[in-house]
Parts: structure tokens; C-alpha cells; sequence
């Protein structure tokens, strides 16, 4: 009796999973992202937005144990007040309204504009203000928001009159416009009381103090312009330095507290093309501002920067500002028939031209660090022309400032991809210069007090630390495995990073593969604070405060922890006083960074918890982790669709390395059938086992719940490289990942496709030359010809490709006159006449990564053999497709392709004659044939 029971429910348990919703593209677009997530700082309340991507957001305000306050639609950007008593945010129409506008041809100025909405959350207050292009909150005080207003279009009256208008005088108001400002309000959360500042070209708020600087043209014509202090309490403003209607302020800076402000003015009402700036500074008690640096006016004859940020130490004592060269100004009589437009390329400059090119705008910019020290009353450069690169410690209160200098290796950077530099100390009280070295790797980061610089040597995988005061330099790792265990390139390795610095520079804290070092910066000793590497556990240390600058000595630490074994993430504590680890939760999930209330005495926080079947929502704890809640459900719909299950597979690779990797298997999964098959891979991603995948639109690679809901396995093996046989190791690797698959039974091994793009879509290109094993193939961005590649450029940032033939990614080990060879073994362009794959390509024609032409060197070998294949190109669209309707695209003529090919659907018409050119755009041939002959 008991056995038929069982057998009924199993029966019926597998009717209720086979009456699950099989995924279609178009329900891709049902799943939400939560977005923007945000704590109040008492930890009572949180705010997220829910939406589909590209569509609008639902704001919602919950308590921090889920019960629900208020949502509100359209709408973004949620903050709270740093007490915590209201929410600001912005709403706009709806997106569809605006598609339609957009339809009907309506100006951008004329579309709608964000309303500001505050909700006062005890009160359930609800403020909207409509209008407003921006607005700003106060980052460690409370009381008011500031924000700007959009100009309003007055309506004509076209009452008719023929009464003289006696209220015309002759003074007119200025237009509210970009030249003349805009209107600036300050509002009181408490009562609603604003303030109007008039035609603001930009303002400032301190970050404790309440007080802000702002700059205006004036009310009328340029009377009342100038930079003005504005006390938040008092609701006063003074007047700091008195302008015509043509200066400009490009920079504004408010010290924390407020009590100084510092100021850039182009006061030059000239038609000259080479302005000369100066600083000027003001502090409380002082009527009015003075001019602290003028443009050449200095030992180094150069001009103040108006594009350099003003940053005031924390101290309030120093200004940091910018000084750079005067400009390169193009002669304005000539016509544009008169200037020659030639690139003139050199081979010995130390940047590539289409370096340069790219890098015209911010050259434009260039300024070398500067201050200007309060307490002496003087100017210290610390850039200059040779060493340009510059950073400062302990908030702009350190002794001392690192200047460097990478122009000599810029040039073997092209082929190396490393920036070595030579390095100087800067005394900032005196301005004195002392030498460290030349040609460092790896030395551009400073301790938090500024006591010590430190890094991390790839050329002989060392951590280091330099006392800036004694000049003692300390190997702190020499000779210890503190570098990538795994590394398989052919270039220097890695390291693992660091967790920081503890109080008071005390202790420098360093990972290895699984563990946090504390090492002492002056002695070399080193300690193992979590001891993670006997049960291959990894401990990493999360900063749950922004302006954390040191690790407390005292109070708990929270550490992530992952299990290389299981894949199981967690968190941990650590308690820096006995030195013990408590494990506080784990699990088989992947667990997202907390986020701690900042003022909140029962340390409540935020957290993300996933899995391949669990979407991350968010769950409220405190620091202990006792008692989780999870507190959103962003995702319900999912339950009614056929979804699917993740585990790890093993197997061993041609060369007997033992490997392991993802299996994806549809949710009514049985052992007995025969399922198609999806390869995808990229390098390694088995760490990714709890990752969740919501459905999407994808830019590049396939969707796993997508496929496994429409009955397909996936298959996702980690790859570990052979210098110089990349390809050769992904044959090695994937092939008997396949095999092992196959022997198990559930596979149909004449229905096995394979999918990745960029690095991915390489490889593919590659297998398909070696194995008929996969019947369909999709190749995203691929490299077939090494050889030309070699020698392309990487547009988004102008680099030579070089450096990736060489030492990274593409793993040849050396340039194509040391190892011909290598370049034409691991190129698919010279054995493309053995693919007998069907093969889908996409490469686009804007592609940064990988230039273009080499999926069109792959495509038109096909045609010319007659080969089956297809060549997908998103006009300016970059290495992938962001556009919304192109994401789409894509995806449906993916999932036509491997549905044809590896299920024995209908073949779609876009397969069948293409699209022709007189029809891109019109009809994109999604219809399926009723046979191939049609």
C-alpha cells in the first residue's frame, strides 16, 4: 500500500513539474533587479528599486524587518537624510508616456522633467516639487535638501489688450539659462521653509558642517554676482568676492566643517584663448576672500588649473590645488581648407598615437598637484613636468607625498602591459625632493598615516614596504607563495591583494590564497591571523564603513569566506584582541557584501544571499547574523517556470590534470532521457556554482535558466592553460569534460552545441577545427588569425595588442618573429577547411576589444568554402550589443540557431536568405519555414 502512495506522488509530483511554464525570449523581460539598495543610518528602515531591466523602477521604503512603508513608481535615486527621519528622491513619467512623446517627434527640451518627492517617514508626509534638474543631500548633517531648479517656459498670454502694461520698468530679470545660472533652493525637511539662491552656476555643500559655497552671475545683469558663503542655520549669505558678468568659477571647494573655502576665478573678460586663473581662499571671521596663487605668478611660472578639483586636507590647514602648462592654441585666422590634418607617428614616442588621440582631452587637462599650506603662508608644488603622477596620505594630512614618474617605460609598456616608474619623496611642508628609485613595479600606494610606502613587485613577487621618514626598505614576502597559486600565464604573477592597514599604520595585512597575514612594515614579521588553508577555506576582510581609513585594533572584524572544495560562501568574525575565528554562517549559497547601519547601536545590516535556484534578495540581520530574514521576494513568478538545478562535475584532462566544472540540468530532469547539450566556458567559473542567473537579455553568452527550462543541459568546464598552446588547452580540457558527460547517459551525443564570446569565442573557433563533436556552434567576437591580431589595435583605449600575445590572455608567450609557429598552430584561419560545424558568428562593427575585421577574416573563409555560417554585425554597437532591441535580437536568432540545429526545429527565415541590406531594419526573418526547400 505504502508503495502505491509513493508511486501516486511521485506521479503526481512529476505532473506538477511538467505542467511548469517552458521559458520563452519574451518572458525575459517579466524578471526584476533590485537595484540602489540603501540603510538608514538608526538601521530602522531600507530602500531599493524593483523594476525589469530598462524599464522604470518602483521605489519601495520597508521597515528593516520587511514590513512595507510606502513604494513609489518611476522613480530613482532614494536617499535618506543623515538622521534618518525622511527619504529624497526623483520621479519622472513613466517610460512608455515618453516613448510616445518621442514618437511624436517632442523636443527633448519639452519632454517631461524629475519631480522631487520628499516623504517625511513618521509623519507619511508626502512633498512633491516639480521641475527640478538636480539636488544634492548632505553627507554627515541633516535638515535640508538643495536643489536646482529647471528653467520654466512661460506660456504667451494671448488674451488680446489695448491697455498699456504700466508695470514694465526698466530693469529686465536675465533668463535662466545655462550662460546665467539656474535657481537654487534650499528647503528645511522639518517645515518646508526654502530659500531661493538666483542664477547658481555651481554650489558646494560641506560634509559636516552647514554650511556651502556657491557661485552666481547675479540677479540682474552682473550685479550681486560673485562666490558666496551661505550659513544653513542662519540662512545668511556672504558675500566672498564680488564679480562682473563674464567670470567664471570652474572650481568650488568647502572644507568639512565649512570654515574654509577655496575658489578658482577666470575673471578674463577678453577673447583671449590662453586664460590665467587664480586661487583665492576664505575662511570664517574674514570679510572677504584674497587671492592666494595667481596664474604665473609662482616659481614654476604656470597657471592655475581650472579643471583640477580643490580638495581642503582634513586637517583644514592645506588646499590642494592643480598648476599646468599653458595651452596649445590653434591659430583662428586660418580656414579649414588652410589646416593640414596629418597624423604623424613616431617610433620611439613613448604613447602610441591612438593613445594620444584618445587622450587629447584629458592632455588638454593636465595639471601637476600643487598646495597652498594655511599655517606658513606659501605655495609647495608637488607635481611637476617630470614626475606627474602624485598621491598624499592621512586625508591631505601626511608629512610626506609620493610623485612618479612611468614616461621612461611607456613605451615597453605596449608589449609588457606593466608601468614601472621612477619615484620621488615630496616633503609637503617644505617642498624638498628625495629619490627612492627608479624603474619600481609596483609601488603607488601609501599606508593610511602616510608613514610608509608600499606594493606589490610582480617581477619578483614580493610585497614591500619603504618608511618615508627612515628610507628602510623591508621584503616582506620574498621567497613565500603570497602570489597566485594558479597563475597560468606566460608573465609575472599576480598577487592576492591586501585587506589594508590596521591603526596607526601599525600593521599591514596581506592575503595569500586562502589566508590574511598581518606583517609588521618595519621588521618583516608576519602572523596568520585565520588559518584557512588546512579545510582550503578563504577569508577576505569587508569594510562596512565608507570612511574607514584604518582596521580597528579592538572591535570585531567581518570577514567573507569561500570554500574552494564545495563552493560553499559565508562570513566569519575575527576578534583582533584574542585572535579567534568564529564561523557565523555558511552555506551552499554565495553571500554579497553587508550593509551596516552607520549610527545604529544593534549594528543592523543588509545582505544578499544566492544560489543558481535563489534570486539574491535581500536579508536583514545584525552583526552576528543570528536570526536572518530575508525581506524581499523580487521574483515570485519564477516558481511557475521550469527552471533547473546546478552541481559540479569531475573529470581529467588529456594531460591528466583532474578538472571541474558546472552542470546545468533542467528542473524535470530524468536520468533516462536524452538531452541536447550547450557547451559554454570562458577561463574558470566553477567558483561560480551558487551564482545566481536571472533570465535576461544577454549581450554575449547564453542564458542557463533559459536553456535548461526549454530542456537543454549546460555545460560550464573550467580551462587551466599551457603557455604558448591556448587552444590546445581548451581541446585538452573541454573535449573529455564532453566524454565524461556522455558516458554517463543522459546526454545525446549528436546534439551537442557550444557557445562564448570574445576569449570564449577564440577558443571556439579553435575547437571547431579539431572536433566534429559539436553540432552548432556560436563564436561572439572571435580571434581566427593571431598573426593579424597581433598586430591590431585596441580602439577603446588606443593599445596595441601586443602585450596580450606576449604575457596576458592570449598566452603565445612571444611575438610572432620568436614563435611563428605558436601564432599559426593556435590561429583557426589555417584549418578552417576542416570545420564542419555550422557556425553563428557576431561581431560588431564599433568593437573596442577585438577589432572587427577578424570575425569577417573568420566569416568570409566560411563563404568562400561554402561552409555553413552566419555573421551577425550591430552597427556601432561595441564588443557587444547594448542596445535593448539588439540584446533581444540577438538572443532570439541565438536560441533559433541551436533550436534548429540541436532540437530539429523549424529553420527561421534569416537562416534560410539572410536579411538583405534593402530590409535591415524592416523585417528581421524570425518566421519559421515550414521545411528548408521553402
Amino acid at each position: 500500500m505504502r508503495l502505491v502512495i509513493l508511486i501516486c506522488f511521485l506521479c503526481l509530483f512529476g505532473t506538477t513539474i511538467a505542467q511548469k511554464k517552458v521559458m520563452q525570449n519574451e518572458d525575459k523581460a517579466l524578471w526584476n533587479r533590485i537595484r540602489n539598495v540603501n540603510i538608514s543610518n538608526s538601521g530602522d528602515h531600507m530602500l531599493y528599486e524593483l523594476g525589469p531591466e530598462e524599464q522604470d523602477q518602483t521605489l519601495h521604503l520597508q521597515k528593516i524587518n520587511g514590513s512595507k512603508i510606502m513604494s513609489y513608481q518611476r522613480s530613482q535615486g532614494g536617499q535618506f537624510s543623515y538622521d534618518s527621519k525622511h527619504v529624497v528622491f526623483t520621479a519622472n513619467a513613466f517610460k512608455d508616456s515618453i516613448r510616445e512623446m518621442k514618437r511624436r517627434k517632442v523636443k527633448k527640451k519639452d519632454l517631461p522633467k524629475d519631480t522631487l518627492i520628499i516623504y517625511d517617514i513618521e509623519s507619511k508626509g508626502l512633498t512633491k516639487i516639480p521641475n527640478v534638474k538636480s539636488y544634492k543631500m548632505p553627507e554627515k548633517w541633516s535638515g535640508v535638501v538643495a536643489y536646482i531648479l529647471e528653467p520654466i517656459k512661460k506660456q504667451k498670454d494671448t488674451a488680446k489688450t489695448k491697455e498699456k502694461d504700466t508695470t514694465k520698468t526698466k530693469t529686465k530679470l536675465k533668463k535662466v539659462s545655462k550662460d546665467n545660472g539656474f535657481h537654487l533652493v534650499i528647503r528645511q525637511l522639518a517645515n518646508g521653509a526654502e530659500d531661493t539662491l538666483k542664477y547658481v552656476h555651481s554650489y558646494t555643500l560641506a560634509k559636516e558642517g552647514k554650511h556651502l559655497v556657491y557661485a552666481t552671475s547675479g540677479e540682474v545683469d552682473s550685479i550681486g554676482g560673485g562666490v558666496y558663503h551661505y550659513n544653513v542655520d542662519k540662512a545668511e549669505k556672504t558675500l566672498l568676492l564680488a564679480s562682473h558678468h563674464k567670470t567664471k568659477y570652474p572650481q568650488l571647494a568647502i572644507s568639512e566643517s565649512g570654515e574654509r573655502i577655496g575658489f578658482v576665478v577666470d575673471a578674463d573678460s577678453t577673447k583671449s584663448l590662453i586664460k590665467k586663473p587664480s586661487l583665492y581662499a576664505w575662511r570664517q571671521g574674514e570679510s572677504k576672500a584674497s587671492r592666494i596663487v595667481a596664474s604665473e605668478d609662482n616659481a614654476s611660472k604656470l597657471l592655475v588649473s581650472s579643471d583640477e578639483n580643490l580638495r581642503f586636507s582634513k586637517n583644514e590647514k592645506r588646499l590642494f590645488f592643480g598648476l599646468r602648462t599653458t595651452p596649445i592654441v590653434q591659430d583662428t585666422t586660418l580656414l579649414d581648407e588652410e589646416i593640414v590634418n596629418v597624423e604623424v607617428w613616431t617610433y620611439d614616442e613613448p604613447r602610441l598615437y591612438t593613445v594620444q588621440e584618445l587622450d587629447v582631452k584629458d592632455d588638454k587637462k593636465k595639471a601637476y598637484l600643487s598646495l597652498f599650506d594655511f599655517e606658513n603662508d606659501k605655495m609647495v608644488p608637488i607635481a611637476d613636468l617630470d614626475y606627474d603622477l602624485a598621491r598624499y596620505a592621512d586625508e591631505g594630512n601626511s608629512e610626506y607625498a609620493l610623485v612618479g614618474n612611468q614616461t621612461p617605460y611607456l613605451l615597453q609598456s605596449q608589449w609588457t602591459a606593466q608601468r614601472p616608474m621612477d619615484m620621488q619623496r615630496v616633503n609637503l611642508r617644505t617642498g624638498e625632493r628625495v629619490d627612492l628609485g627608479t624603474k619600481v613595479y609596483g609601488g603607488s600606494s601609501l599606508s593610511p598615516k602616510g608613514k610608509y610606502l608600499y606594493g606589490y613587485s610582480r617581477k619578483d613577487s614580493t610585497w614591500y614596504t619603504y618608511n618615508l621618514k627612515t628610507l628602510n626598505y623591508k621584503a616582506l614576502t620574498k621567497g613565500r607563495q603570497f602570489y597566485n597559486e594558479l597563475h597560468d600565464y606566460p608573465d609575472d604573477p599576480y598577487s592576492y591583494g591586501d585587506a589594508g592597514w590596521t591603526e596607526n599604520d601599525e600593521k599591514f595585512l596581506i592575503y595569500d590564497r586562502y589566508d590574511i597575514w598581518a606583517f609588521d612594515p618595519e621588521t618583516g614579521t608576519s602572523e596568520n591571523l585565520t588559518k584557512g588553508r588546512k579545510n582550503k577555506l578563504r577569508y577576505r576582510y569587508l569594510r562596512l564603513d565608507e570612511d574607514e581609513r584604518s582596521i580597528s585594533n579592538t572591535e570585531n572584524w567581518l570577514l567573507s569566506t569561500f570554500n574552494e572544495d564545495n563552493k560553499h560562501g559565508g562570513f566569519a568574525n575575527y576578534n583582533p584582541k584574542n585572535g579567534q575565528v568564529k564561523q557565523i554562517i555558511d552555506g551552499p549559497f554565495s553571500y554579497g557584501r553587508p550593509m551596516l547601519a552607520q549610527e545604529d547601536k544593534k549594528e543592523r545590516l543588509l545582505f544578499t544571499r544566492q544560489s543558481f535556484t535563489q534570486f539574491p534578495n535581500l536579508w536583514s540581520t545584525n552583526r552576528s547574523f543570528k536570526s536572518p530574514k530575508q525581506i524581499t521576494d523580487a521574483n515570485p513568478q519564477q516558481k511557475d517556470y521550469n527552471w533547473g538545478t546546478a552541481e559540479m562535475v569531475e573529470w581529467v584532462s588529456l594531460d591528466g590534470k583532474p578538472l571541474r566544472g558546472m552542470l546545468i540540468k533542467p528542473e524535470n530532469f530524468d536520468p533516462n532521457k536524452k538531452y541536447p547539450m550547450i557547451v559554454n566556458f570562458y577561463e574558470k567559473s566553477s567558483d561560480g556554482l551558487y551564482r545566481h542567473r536571472a533570465p535576461s537579455y544577454g549581450r554575449s553568452t547564453i542564458n542557463y535558466p533559459f536553456y535548461a527550462s526549454r530542456g537543454y543541459v549546460i555545460f560550464n568546464p573550467d580551462v587551466y592553460y599551457r603557455d604558448g598552446y591556448p587552444g590546445e588547452s581548451a581541446l585538452n580540457c573541454v573535449i573529455p569534460g564532453i566524454t565524461a558527460l556522455i558516458d554517463k547517459g543522459f546526454i545525446d551525443k549528436d546534439n551537442i552545441g557550444v557557445q562564448g564570446h570574445s576569449w570564449g569565442g577564440y577558443q571556439i573557433a579553435y575547437l571547431v577545427t579539431k572536433t566534429d563533436i559539436f553540432k552548432a556552434a556560436e563564436s561572439g567576437a572571435p580571434v581566427p588569425n593571431m598573426i593579424s591580431a597581433y598586430g591590431g589595435i585596441r580602439w577603446w583605449t588606443g593599445l596595441s595588442r601586443q602585450f596580450q600575445y606576449e604575457h596576458t590572455q592570449s598566452r603565445i608567450g612571444g611575438t610572432p618573429w620568436e614563435y611563428p609557429q605558436r601564432y599559426v598552430e593556435n590561429s583557426p584561419i589555417f584549418n578552417i577547411d576542416k570545420i564542419n560545424t555550422p557556425l553563428l558568428v557576431m561581431h560588431n562593427d564599433a568593437d573596442g576589444h577585438v577589432p572587427w575585421y577578424q570575425g569577417i577574416e573568420l566569416f568570409v573563409s566560411l563563404r568562400r568554402l561554402g561552409k555553413p555560417s552566419w555573421f551577425l554585425n550591430y552597427n556601432d554597437e561595441p564588443h557587444w550589443p547594448l542596445k535593448m532591441q539588439n540584446r533581444i535580437d540577438f538572443n532570439i536568432r541565438m536560441s533559433q540557431f541551436f533550436d534548429h540545429y540541436l532540437k530539429g526545429a523549424a529553420k527561421p527565415v534569416w537562416m534560410k536568405r539572410g536579411v538583405p541590406a534593402l530590409e535591415k531594419g524592416i523585417n528581421q526573418g524570425y518566421e519559421l519555414l515550414n521545411s528548408d526547400k521553402d
